[in-house]
This record gives C-alpha cells, structure tokens and sequence, in this order.
C-alpha cells in the first residue's frame, strides 16, 4: 500500500523565513539543523525513563529520537512516503523535554502553572524550541510539514488508528497538546514510532536494571508482540505497514492493538508507577524549586547588572547572565516579556546540568579557584 497526502508539497515545504534550498533538499536539510542545535546536544543527558544514568546501555532521551526516527523511516518506506520528513520529525520530536523525564514534566508544569502560565508540555515546547529558543531566539527555520509533526508527535496518547488532517494550521496559535493530529501520513507515522520506540525498550532497561524480568511479561503480549525489544519492534512495524491504508490512515490492526494497550498498562504498573521511580519525584521537587528560586531571586534583584551577579561567584549565576544577555531581547520582540525565561532555561536543561546547577548554588566546586578566570568562561550554559 502506497499512500500520498492529499496536501500542496509547497506549502508542507514552506518556511516562516525563505530559504534558498540546496542539495540536501528541505527535509534532510531540517535534519541537519537539528542534529548541529544546542538543544540536540543536551539529549545525551537528557532521561528517558532512568535518570541520569551511569550505565551506557539505558537509553537516553538522543538514542530515543534516533529509534523514533529510524523505525518511522522504515515504515515510510514501506508505505511509499517520504522518509526524510519522518527522519526529521523524529530527531527534533523531544527537543522541548525537560530533564528528568516525564517526572521533571510535571513538576515544572506545576510551577509554571503556579506562576501563572499554561501547564507545561513537552510537545508544544518543542515547538517552541525549534521556532524560537535554538539559535539564540532565531530558531532554526524548519519547514512547515516538520514542525506540524513535531507538535503533534504525543505518542503517549496512545489510539489505534490516525487520519492527517492534510489541513495547514497557525501552529504559532498552538497552546496545548489536546487534540492535535498531524496534518501529514509522515507525521502520524512518528507519533506511533515513538509508541513503538519506547515500548519494548523502556522493558528491557528495566529487566537489564533489575526492576522486573522478562518472565513477568503478560503472556498474551509476549505471544502476540515478542519478548525482544528487537522483536516487539519487528512485529509492529510490519503490522503497521501491512494495516494502514487511505480508509483508515496510519493504524494497528485489529489483533495486535489489544497487545500493545496491554503492554503499555503493563509498563505502566511495574515500570513507570514502580517505587523506585516514584521515589525521586520529592528529590527532583526539591531541586526544582531550588534552581527557580535561586534564578527569580538573580533576575528580579540584580537585572542585567553583571557585577551583581559576579558577587555570587558561582558559575550558575554567570551562565544564566550570559544567557539573560543573549536572549533578553529576543523575548522582549517574540513574547513582550522576560517572564517566562527563567523556565524555558530549566526545561532547557540536562540531567547533569540541571544537579551541577543545584551544587553551584549550595557549594560552588569553583569557590576557591581562579574566580575571574573561571566566570567569564561560557563553558556553564544551557543555551
């Protein structure tokens, strides 16, 4: 089965700003821009499930968006859509999560909601990244087919079956993650890839860190999906190529579907509800609320006054200066305020960073080297 958007390829190109394309052509060259973004980078120390973690086989929120990616290629291949939209869509899908995963997520969301904003998603925000805060406030100027996928990408909402909308949308106008379906076959695709990514994955980090074992999995998913994560992945996507058609768009068949609600429920119990995981969100409150505190006391006592924040003499106060004095402005033309600069620089954030912050505000490592020399460095950053 071959399917075809029904929607101008013109306007899925289409940029906020025009751009001369070149041999890379505009999807993969939306891929090259995220992959050399700031934000990219920060994903390597980004959580997927287990935070922060020391063992090198637990994935991270960059190998995620890399599996997103390539399985969402493969089934664009196998439906006759265009892999380089997906690719795209699925590097630059996470770009707006916070650290500490979904549990850093609904923290942050209830202290913007607290101060007075909307609550805190990591889909729109990702948009908000690749619009607005890569590049210093430029954004990094994604085609609109790109950008709608990434906005719409919630592969936590899981459904059996997508239709796009092939309809083009204000996604400036975008407040909240309710309801949106992508406008693009490319852009369902990665919405259920990223089903599919972390399924069996976030089961085998888990058996590999002792949490639960293989034998633990329901025996009607093991049957029906497999016990690999290889496999799991093997035996959606096959049946996703196989049942999506123009009828019903992107979609799981009828007798695999129940398997992957049951699997995710499973997840759900003995993985993401698991008391080790529960654990950590007082901790992770904590330094949340200290991080934000320490940042509202800086910005809303010393301004842009760098001599003020050189008196903290740590280096969480001269990074967030250099940021305040980067993007100051930009927020001022996009947002007609800085109030919401501090929270997009912690949801900006990786994991390390985020617990380097937190020492550098009760006991600075730099205290007693070189302080002029060690300050004025922008090596301590999260732009």
């Amino acid at each position: 089965m071959e399917l075809q958007n029904q929607i101008s390829s013109t306007l899925l190109k289409k940029r906020k700003r025009e751009k001369r394309e070149d041999v890379r052509g505009p999807y993969y060259r939306d891929t090259t821009a995220i992959i050399h973004s700031s934000p990219f980078r920060r994903l390597k120390h980004k959580t997927q499930v287990f935070f922060a973690p020391s063992n090198d086989h637990i994935c991270t929120r960059m190998e995620h968006c890399l599996h997103v990616s390539s399985i969402a290629s493969t089934i664009c291949k196998g439906l006759g859509l265009d892999n380089e939209i997906a690719w795209a869509i699925g590097m630059g899908h996470d770009l707006g999560h916070t650290p500490f995963g979904h549990t850093g997520e609904k923290i942050l969301s209830a202290k913007m909601q607290e101060a007075g904003f909307l609550p805190f998603e990591h889909e729109v925000n990702s948009l908000r990244v690749v619009d607005f805060l890569a590049s210093h406030g430029k954004g990094l100027n994604l085609t609109y087919a790109v950008r709608d996928g990434i906005a719409c990408h919630n592969g936590e909402q899981l459904v059996q079956s997508i239709m796009p909308t092939f309809a083009v949308r204000d996604l400036d106008q975008i407040t909240s993650r309710k309801g949106l379906i992508p406008a693009t076959y490319e852009g369902a695709v990665v919405r259920f890839s990223d089903t599919i990514a972390y399924l069996g994955r976030d089961f085998e980090d888990a058996c590999r860190l002792g949490i639960i074992t293989e034998e633990q999995l329901p025996q009607k998913v093991s049957r029906m999906l497999g016990k690999r994560n290889a496999d799991i992945i093997d035996t959606l996507v096959s049946d996703v190529i196989e049942h999506s058609n123009e009828k019903v768009g992107i979609s799981f068949s009828d007798e695999v579907f129940p398997a992957v609600q049951e699997m995710i429920s499973f997840n759900y119990r003995s993985i993401y509800k698991s008391p080790m995981l529960e654990g950590y969100e007082r901790y992770f409150n904590r330094l949340f609320t200290l991080i934000l505190d320490y940042l509202n006391f800086l910005l809303g006592t010393y301004g842009y006054q760098e001599s003020l924040y050189v008196q903290e003499k740590n280096m969480l106060a001269m990074g967030f200066y250099h940021h305040l004095m980067d993007m100051h402005e930009a927020y001022e033309e996009r947002d007609g305020n800085t109030s919401r600069l501090i929270y997009d620089y912690v949801a900006g954030m990786s994991d390390n960073f985020c617990l380097d912050c937190a020492n550098e505000i009760l006991k600075p490592e730099h205290l007693n080297d070189s302080i002029e020399h060690s300050l004025t460095g922008k090596w301590f950053d999260a732009r």
